[in-house]
């Protein structure tokens, strides 16, 4: 856990504590390692597939993950062939590639890929199933510190569902939406959630910093990165972090948010 002094968030009444499960492994940060552990569990041992795109870093994280635990990794990549450094990795690493359409990608037709590959334990992309939630709701009780906000970025809400739903009471969640048009993430949730058996009603999605979509990014975000790392000697991820975090003091600026405020780096 990392506090973040700043005089901006110190003028709204918000202590900002860093949840710094990025830290814990190059390969495989905290984040991933949490939608995955009890996936590796229920597999088995039998293959693991699951589905990303070519900079997804929950393809890179599973391949690791099955290289280092020696079971087989099968990758369903999104749209045509391409070089990248996560795929040379995912490769390395052992994982078998399947590149699939755009549109094959969206079905998400398991039929044909259980008649390719046989037997094996179906991982939803980013780790978005009951398993994921199961494990990133073990989050909140490490976390020492008495706090009254939880923060993430959201891509598929899994985190927020899973620290959500082990929140106590008078805490509650914000996940940061990175996608444009996110407020169909309000309905992943609850349904994740409800796959887990846990479903609260302490969290709320913010859809208005995604910064043109999933990867873009604005001069006024990276003005913003900018000067947290140098304030902070923090590098925030652009993809996600930054944007959460941006958001996160823009609310504190609006008096929204007060309190002790959790913010998670995954």
């Amino acid at each position: 856990m990392q506090e973040i002094a700043d005089d901006r968030l110190a003028a709204a009444g918000v202590r900002l504590l860093l949840q710094r499960d990025d830290l814990r492994h190059p390969e495989l940060p905290g984040g991933k390692w949490r939608k995955l552990k009890h996936n590796l569990d229920a597999a088995g041992g039998r293959p693991i597939l699951t589905f990303g795109g070519a900079w997804s870093n929950h393809i890179r994280a599973t391949a690791f993950l099955g290289h280092e635990r020696g079971f087989p990794t099968i990758g369903v990549i999104r749209g045509e062939e391409r070089p990248t450094p996560v795929l040379a990795s995912a490769a390395q690493h052992g994982m078998t590639l399947r590149y699939v359409t755009r549109g094959e990608y969206r079905a998400k037709d398991v039929a044909p890929l259980r008649d390719e590959f046989g037997d094996f334990h179906l991982v939803p992309e980013g780790g978005a199933n009951a398993y994921g939630v199961r494990g990133c709701a073990e989050l909140p009780a490490e976390i020492d510190e008495d706090f009254d906000v939880f923060c993430c970025a959201a891509g598929t809400g899994t985190m927020l569902a899973g620290v959500a739903s082990a929140l106590r009471p008078g805490q509650r969640a914000i996940g940061f939406s990175v996608l444009k048009g996110g407020a169909f993430l309000r309905d992943d949730v609850a349904r994740l959630q409800e796959s887990a058996g846990a479903p609260s009603r302490n969290w709320s999605i913010e859809t208005e910093f995604h910064f043109g979509g999933y990867a873009r990014r604005t001069p006024a975000l990276d003005a913003f990165l900018d000067d947290f790392r140098v304030r902070h000697d923090v590098v925030l991820d652009r993809v996600y972090e930054a944007k959460m975090m941006y958001g996160l003091f823009e609310l504190a600026a609006r008096r929204e948010i007060t309190g002790t405020v959790v913010a998670l780096l995954a």
